[in-house]
């Protein structure tokens, strides 16, 4: 059976009831704080300069006279919106996140915690990842909205900053032909990739064979190939809902 066999078959193991509710529960809670939680410094300075960074570009290519003022709000919303915050965002996440939970199953597999589970007839599979997966399905879309926030917000501050825009004027091409369906789109995009993210990283650290330095493979691996899925997800989703 190859790879890709493996992990659909990873998930159909995953993806059952759990056993116990209370237990799933708690391990969700947990998930979210080390998950999402631990996750929100680093999207917060990403998304705050890399937003100044945007709206800083765009107003200094903007030698156009024709173009209205409001056009670098307008560019900063719809990049943000569109692109940067759920994609960037998910690729940040897939070297933080991901690299952990591979780490951290890889640790358990090599030191057999794993088959200690498995012999008191416990499913590692869905004990071990399905709390994982619903905390990046749950918070991620929250991590994103932060992002939108804070990278609109640090546009704002740089433009206002080096004194090449308005606060008025920004805030009329933020609200310039806004569409709620984008949020849509980049929220459903977010929970897409927030799947990818942690299953890709269970695989390749549940599967992974030898000592600490194959785990830290296995880690490098799983960043690797999950950033390479969320891009061809990015490129499909985008085909599907906006085109």
């Amino acid at each position: 059976m190859g790879n890709f066999g493996k992990y659909i078959l990873m998930l159909t193991v995953i993806l059952t009831r759990p056993k116990k509710w209370s237990i799933f529960l708690k391990r969700l809670f947990d998930e979210i704080s080390g998950i999402g939680i631990n996750s929100i410094p680093i999207v917060a300075l990403m998304s705050t300069f890399i937003g100044g960074v945007i709206a800083l570009q765009t107003a200094s290519n903007m030698s156009n006279p024709l173009l209205p003022k409001y056009t670098v709000g307008y560019i900063t919303q719809s990049s943000t919106i569109l692109e940067f915050s759920p994609t960037i965002i998910s690729l940040i996440l897939a070297g933080k996140v991901g690299s952990n939970i591979a780490s951290e199953i890889g640790t358990m597999r090599v030191t057999e915690q794993i088959d200690a589970l498995e012999i008191m007839g416990v499913n590692s599979l869905n004990f071990l990842v399905l709390p994982k997966i619903a905390a990046a399905v749950l918070f991620f879309p929250i991590l994103v909205i932060i992002s939108m926030f804070l990278s609109i917000t640090g546009g704002w501050l740089a433009l206002v900053l080096s004194d090449l825009s308005t606060t008025d004027t920004y805030v009329l091409g933020i609200r310039y032909s806004f569409m709620p369906y984008h949020i849509v789109y980049a929220l459903t995009k977010t929970i897409v990739f927030g799947f990818i993210i942690v299953s890709v990283a269970s695989y390749y650290g549940y599967y992974v064979k030898g000592g600490s330095l194959e785990v830290g493979k296995s880690s490098t691996q799983a960043v690797v190939i999950s950033s390479v899925f969320i891009l061809i997800a990015n490129f499909l989703l985008t085909q599907m809902m906006l085109l």
